[in-house]
């Protein structure tokens, strides 16, 4: 019988965040080959894991980190939908392909939303693949009618 933890990511955790993290982008049809990123990924995930601005958590089968999910509070304007301003954005929610169908990335999202929900922030905003649109809609998050639009700055 597995045994499964959702746990607050910590030290030793970063190289399985960054392999999951180009497993999102695979997920995205984005290229994720590229060494570089995946070295900077790994330092930014170390400076991170402690502090009250991000909240990263995994879950592990037997030890095995398999999913994870993260959010971090963004210093945001004031607005109808958050009046007190600042809000939390929600990223790299992701499961090992060998993993999934056991609701470890439902378990990873709502580590993550709790913890949201803890900061003060007024909403959380994400950017979901067509596959996770079902598991964020039953947590409550809806199809915004302006969509999310990118440019490369460099």
């Amino acid at each position: 019988m597995a045994t499964i933890e959702v746990r607050k990511a910590h030290a030793g955790d970063e190289a399985a965040l960054v392999e999951l993290r180009a497993e999102m982008f695979r997920a995205m049809d984005v290229r994720a080959d590229d060494d570089v990123w995946r070295e900077n990924a790994h330092t930014w995930f170390e400076t991170r894991l402690t502090g009250s601005a991000h909240g990263i958590f995994v879950v592990t089968e037997n030890d095995q980190v398999v999913a994870c999910a993260m959010g971090f509070v963004r210093d945001a304007a004031p607005s109808p939908t958050s009046p007190s301003g600042g809000d939390v954005l929600i990223s790299n929610v992701c499961t090992l392909p060998a993993h999934r169908g056991r609701g470890h990335g439902s378990a990873a999202l709502e580590a993550v939303l709790v913890w949201a929900r803890g900061t003060g922030a007024g909403r959380a905003e994400l950017v979901a693949t067509l596959e996770g649109r079902p598991m964020y809609e039953r947590n409550g998050f809806e199809t915004r009618s302006a969509p999310l639009m990118r440019a490369q700055l460099h």
